[in-house]
């Protein structure tokens, strides 16, 4: 194990906690930890007045506003969907200890591949206070500690919510630890934690998801920022597109599923794009084209889209409009500045649908169906660490058994190597 140097700051120290801990939840049976997970949605639920007190904290120092004020506000209703996740955690089976595969070998041996949870996860992420109460459950059920280091603007709903779990009769000391939000030095001491933290997971803008990636010497499962696209293609039905596009960007426009760009095939182009334009425009979205796009839209208030939309991931109510030749041009256009998190297609051809599917490299692709299901809570997963858009050792959204490893325990009897 790496040594800690100990400091003025109190990161080393819940560090070693946690790797002391992880030992102790990994040893916790199915029945055990169930119970904490459904103690710990009671007291959720039961301590509501006091967690959204310390929300409102949050909010009145915040600043924010609009979209990135809404991923911070607690309100009685999300209070209880967190702890009715948490019980939807409970309720899923316990990935630990899962048999992957066995067999025996011509010396003798026989080889049991089971999972076993990954040890210390280290959480960076912003805003969201449900993300503190989802990660946390997940890792202890997959038997795991977790290290939590929230953004400052919620540092007060996360150190309620923390307090809360921990609380519970039960919990290991050092199975949830959270760090202090204010100091960039505890995102340092994390990440380079090696040795004593076995995963990193970022969640947050594609800023602190770069940096994790290029400082941390401990592993990382990157989760990535969304730049999500639809393509409309020449079959599709339009009040289906409809459905869909407005969906996608609407329904919650500062999450990373939410649609930032609309693909459309250049021969329904003239009669979809000035009928979809309205529709944003009338739900409040601010729509950047190219000059096609913008063109067809004549008379509605289009600007004309700079190089740099096509990469950007807006997280408010805006998107840009490109025009195209065929389903390879969009599939082609999605590789070239999705961030391979989640796109789909509207049509009702299924060549041109199965072509899409395979040919977009991203993390979801969907056929006929809005970017907004890529949840692990719409997947059924009862809650998610995140989406994760590179391949090892995960894709897509991630929970319980993306929270394990494997180890391989051989029996014997007596053999030995000649």
């Amino acid at each position: 194990m790496t040594s800690l140097a100990l400091n003025d700051s109190t990161t080393p120290e819940k560090l070693l906690r946690a790797r002391t801990a992880a030992a102790q939840v990994a040893l916790l049976s199915t029945e055990e930890k169930n119970r904490l997970l459904l103690a710990m949605a009671d007291a959720i639920e039961s301590r509501r007045e006091e967690i959204l007190s310390a929300n409102r904290k949050d909010l009145d120092s915040s600043g924010l506003e609009g979209s990135m004020r809404d991923r911070l506000l607690l309100t009685p209703l999300r209070i209880t969907e967190i702890a009715n996740g948490v019980r939807a955690v409970a309720a899923l089976p316990d990935p630990v200890g899962e048999t992957l595969a066995e067999w025996s070998t011509s010396s003798g041996l026989h080889i049991h591949k089971v999972r076993v949870p990954l040890g210390v996860i280290g959480i960076i992420y912003e805003s969201r206070p449900n993300v503190t109460v989802d990660t946390a459950v997940l890792a202890l059920k997959a038997g795991n500690a977790i290290v939590l280091r929230g953004g400052k603007e919620a540092t007060h709903s996360n150190e309620c919510l923390v307090e809360v779990m921990n609380a519970v009769a039960g919990i290991p000391r050092g199975a949830i630890e959270l760090l202090d939000s204010d100091s960039r030095q505890s995102v340092q001491e994390l990440i380079r934690a090696r040795g004593v933290v076995d995963v990193i997971i970022p969640r947050g803008g594609a800023g602190l998801i770069n940096f994790v990636m290029e400082n941390s010497s401990v592993p990382v499962i990157e989760t990535g920022a969304g730049n999500c696209h639809i393509f409309v293609d020449e079959s599709a039905d339009f009040e289906m597109a409809d459905r869909i596009v407005i969906n996608a960007k609407t329904q919650r426009p500062s999450v990373c599923n939410a649609a930032e760009k609309l693909l459309v095939h250049e021969r329904i182009a003239a009669a979809y794009i000035p009928r979809i334009a309205r529709r944003l425009i009338d739900a409040g979205v601010e729509i950047r084209g190219d000059r096609k796009a913008q063109e067809l839209a004549a008379g509605l208030p289009v600007s004309l889209a700079a190089e740099q939309d096509w990469d950007e991931e807006y997280l408010r109510l805006c998107i840009a409009i490109r025009v195209v030749d065929d389903v390879d041009q969009a599939i082609g256009h999605i590789n070239q500045y999705s961030t391979r998190h989640s796109d789909a297609i509207v049509t009702s051809n299924e060549l041109n649908a199965r072509r899409f599917l395979r040919g977009v490299d991203s993390a979801a692709v969907y056929w006929n169906a809005s970017t907004r299901f890529t949840d692990g809570g719409e997947f059924g997963f009862g809650a998610e660490m995140g989406i994760s858009t590179q391949k090892l050792h995960c894709r897509g959204p991630f929970a319980l058994t993306e929270l394990t490893s494997s180890k391989y325990e051989i029996t014997g009897s007596g053999q030995v190597r000649s």
